[in-house]
């Protein structure tokens, strides 16, 4: 008997007029547990959580406008030359609830605005990037449980029992491929 890991059934859901993308909440979920760690250490070392908050209210929409960014960046063929004006273009190059963030943008911008934010706080940069650190290695993980809500990132085809299981379909799946085939999880 084979046995394999399902993909999910669904990569949102919706409450009253909104929806809520599974992705989203993953790097939620990750950017809280940064936080949550990053606060702890950042006390233990004599801190006050309250700086490194007022730290990490720049450095995450930044971080999240930088990713855009270098997501808009790296697909340029997604956004320029698509929509027929400039406003139109303006508004999905900025349209983060339509997908796309790249991690490289959020983390160089991230950082670029909690060097920002620290210094508006009067903390030391490098202590708030210490603190911080194993946070967002985890926020990472967290974040990349999204990629398997939206079944977009899957390493080869494999018949390890955690295979993946890809609905047939899925444009990210390489031609091909047995509508059968199993792929390893790098989420």
């Amino acid at each position: 008997m084979r046995t394999e890991f399902p993909s999910p059934p669904f990569e949102n859901f919706t409450v009253g007029p909104f929806t809520i993308h599974m992705y989203a909440l993953c790097i939620l979920a990750g950017i809280a547990a940064a936080y949550l760690i990053g606060a702890s250490r950042f006390k233990k070392r004599g801190g006050n959580s309250g700086d490194l908050l007022d730290v990490v209210l720049w450095a995450v929409p930044i971080g999240i406008f930088g990713g855009r960014l270098f997501h808009v960046f790296t697909h340029p063929g997604d956004y320029f030359g698509v929509y027929p004006n400039l406003p139109e273009t303006l508004y999905h190059v900025v349209a983060v609830w339509e997908g796309g963030l790249a991690i490289y943008g959020a983390l160089i911008a991230g950082t670029f605005g909690a060097w920002f934010g620290a210094r508006l706080a009067n903390v030391r940069f490098v202590s708030v990037l210490d603190a911080l650190a194993p946070g967002i290695i985890l926020a990472q993980a967290i974040g990349r449980w999204g990629n398997w809500f939206n079944q977009e990132l899957f390493g080869e085809a494999t018949d390890v029992p955690w295979g993946l299981k890809i609905p047939v379909g899925n444009p990210a799946i390489p031609q091909g491929f047995s509508p059968d085939s199993l792929y390893h999880p790098t989420f």
